[in-house]
């Protein structure tokens, strides 16, 4: 929660971990179980990084159906809000309706799996909104792991074109058409993608503080893929 009144949020944008639900471009290769196990830890750990950052207003928001399992999860250390519409792009916009409809303060969003995210750019992401209308995060595939302004604008984000190598070109062509100013922090990865978790867990078997539930399981996922190797050249 806002421990100091600062007038900053930061939300994650999430989904409760049932198989199929989440990170399904994972599967087949890990099955939808062990995925969900993932994205389990991938969240508590992004939870705890939100918790970390000093006068920041944590939230949580979800589909509808996710709230309750959420709410559970978050032990009253966030606030979850129920997204109105299906969509990452209709989350966006209802997220940021609900936080800022009215009224104006620095607010972020970013995804749930990203504990391996830096501190020092969420807090590089608020103060550039000192000076921006929109702050934006860049992932290296064409999309963006962060989202963030001051003011409401419902029709910033897109309807279609979220999720592939064209939503950041789509953000910051609707950003141009409203007239906003963008900023842009440092460039990032998600977990989308079995190389993704590759670099993840070398990354995690250097430092694993930042994400240590996650780092356990990358631990346990690489024996059983090197185990499954293995056996496979042994045939």
């Amino acid at each position: 929660m806002d421990r100091s009144g600062s007038g900053r949020v930061l939300i994650i944008m999430a989904k409760a971990p049932r198989p199929g639900n989440v990170k399904t471009r994972l599967t087949p290769g890990i099955s939808p179980t062990a995925v969900t196990d993932l994205y389990w830890c991938l969240l508590e750990d992004t939870l705890s990084l939100a918790r970390s950052l000093s006068d920041v207003e944590v939230a949580i928001v979800c589909p509808e159906s996710d709230v309750n399992e959420l709410t559970k999860l978050a032990g009253g250390e966030a606030i979850v809000v129920a997204q109105k519409g299906d969509g990452l792009a209709a989350g966006l916009t209802s997220a940021f309706a609900h936080f800022l409809d009215g009224r104006q303060r620095s607010t972020i969003a970013f995804n749930s799996d990203s504990p391996h995210l830096p501190p020092s750019i969420i807090k590089d992401a608020f103060e550039m909104l000192a000076s921006r209308d929109v702050v934006v995060g860049p992932t290296e595939d064409g999309g963006y792991y962060l989202v963030g302004t001051k003011v409401f604008h419902p029709t910033l984000f897109a309807l279609d074109g979220m999720g592939t190598s064209s939503a950041l070109e789509t953000l910051l062509l609707r950003a141009r058409t409203l007239e906003l100013s963008v900023g842009s922090v440092a460039p990032f990865y998600d977990i989308d993608v079995a190389d993704d978790l590759t670099r993840l867990a070398e990354e995690l078997r250097i430092d694993s503080a930042c994400a240590p539930r996650t780092a356990e399981w990358l631990r346990e996922w690489t024996l059983v893929t090197a185990r499954s190797r293995t056996d496979t050249e042994e045939l």
